[in-house]
């Protein structure tokens, strides 16, 4: 096994033992594993890089048993023990540390000073009644990933779950730019609020390096917003075969590459928390749901995108893992739209998609006349969607209008 998907395992029996998010971070043993030395307090766990699955899960519940019994009970009820390190040893070799904590700067600070002491958490139980202050943390300190998360409409995603206090991981091909977005988001939260990572969305080796990374650095992923995608309008009659064929990779392949490797990041943790609910949403349009003139290879990428999302629901409800897509109206204010050379308003005036329109605010006039609200959408009519899905344990495969009524449930 890879070291974060041992980070995701032991996450998720801290997860489960109570009921609320944790951090694990992995870390080189270093001259530790020179000396022998396994920080005091620190959870024991003996076993091979190469176990499989199940025997890794057995190994790490038995390792917190006969940790637990070296630790003073708990005398006051609805409180658990948790381990704040562990060390995986193969035949008395230490392989790897592994560090815990329900806050990630918390989980950094244990790193850095090697505090391995326990940690006594309150247990999250379930509540028969809706807590409007529970609803208002619904993502604080989840672990999110967003693929395009360093501009546009992924920038914007990223700063309002950033706010809401999630650990947001910003992927993107464009790497300076998400650095530059994380530096931002972290000074604004006056705390580490995002992570930058690099990823080519349409090459499943770059995100297999992602998935990766991700878990050895907060130990795995609640959430994953797949928001990376294009667009080349152009005609059925006109448009390049290689233009088709880049559009549908990065709207449609990429989103099955993304759902593979997050769910299974995802199903690692659901082997030790049986009952935590992850939720993977790919950001739509709603092209998806009705078509788009002269603009076939994305509308096509987008329907496809729905298909999956309703396929993907099924198949992996076993895991506790709910899918589900987002099909906001058009972001007119966005760089999408409003790049002077490049912007779909330029492009869809050059394409003659708006009857009429002698200029870009002909297109914009007539794009805002389509929809009842009278405006386009904006990142946060799209976060209010994220929270209310991730909220929602109740649902799954649902493609949900953001459009101002523009397109109307049926």
């Amino acid at each position: 096994m890879i070291f974060g998907s041992i980070a995701a395992l032991i996450r998720g029996l801290c997860i489960d033992l109570c009921g609320k998010p944790q951090f694990v971070v992995y870390e080189e043993p270093g001259q530790a594993a020179v000396d022998g030395l396994i920080p005091w307090n620190a959870m024991v766990l003996s076993a091979g890089q190469d176990e499989d699955n199940e025997t890794m899960v057995d190994c790490i519940r038995r390792a917190y048993s006969e940790w637990k019994k070296t630790e003073p009970p708990i005398e006051e009820t609805g409180k658990v023990m948790l381990p704040s390190c562990v060390a995986l040893c193969d035949n008395n070799n230490i392989s790897a540390f592994f560090w815990i904590d329900s806050d990630f700067d918390a989980v950094q600070k244990r790193l850095v000073e090697k505090d391995a002491s326990p940690r006594t958490e309150m247990i999250v139980r379930e509540e028969a009644v809706v807590n409007t202050h529970t609803r208002a943390e619904v993502l604080k300190n989840r672990i999110v990933l967003v693929t395009g998360g360093a501009q546009g409409v992924g920038e914007e995603i990223a700063i309002n779950l950033a706010a809401g206090g999630a650990l947001v991981f910003i992927a993107d091909i464009n790497l300076e730019g998400a650095r530059k977005l994380v530096k931002t988001i972290n000074e604004a939260e006056k705390r580490t609020a995002a992570l930058a990572l690099k990823v080519n969305v349409s090459d499943e080796a770059s995100v297999m390096a992602m998935c990766n990374t991700l878990a050895e650095k907060s130990g795995g992923l609640d959430l994953c917003v797949s928001n990376a995608g294009v667009l080349m309008a152009g005609s059925a009659l006109e448009q390049e075969l290689e233009e088709f064929k880049f559009v549908t990779e990065v709207n449609y392949t990429a989103f099955f590459i993304i759902s593979k490797h997050a769910a299974r990041l995802m199903r690692l943790q659901h082997r030790t928390a049986p009952r935590w609910k992850t939720d993977i949403i790919q950001i739509n349009s709603k092209s998806g749901l009705e078509g788009s003139n002269r603009n076939g290879a994305y509308a096509g990428g987008k329907f496809g995108g729905i298909g999956l999302t309703a396929s993907f629901a099924l198949e992996l409800v076993e895991y506790n893992i709910k899918v589900n897509a987002i099909c906001p109206g058009n972001f007119l204010d966005s760089p999408l739209w409003s790049d002077p050379e490049k912007g779909l308003f330029v492009q869809y005036l050059k394409a003659g998609k708006a009857p009429d329109a002698k200029n870009i605010a002909d297109v914009r006039a007539y794009y805002e006349s389509k929809v009842p609200m009278k405006r386009g959408c904006t990142g946060k009519d799209l976060v209010r969607a994220i929270y209310y899905i991730v909220e929602q344990e109740y649902e799954t495969g649902q493609a949900v209008p953001v459009t101002g009524g523009q397109i109307m449930l049926h």
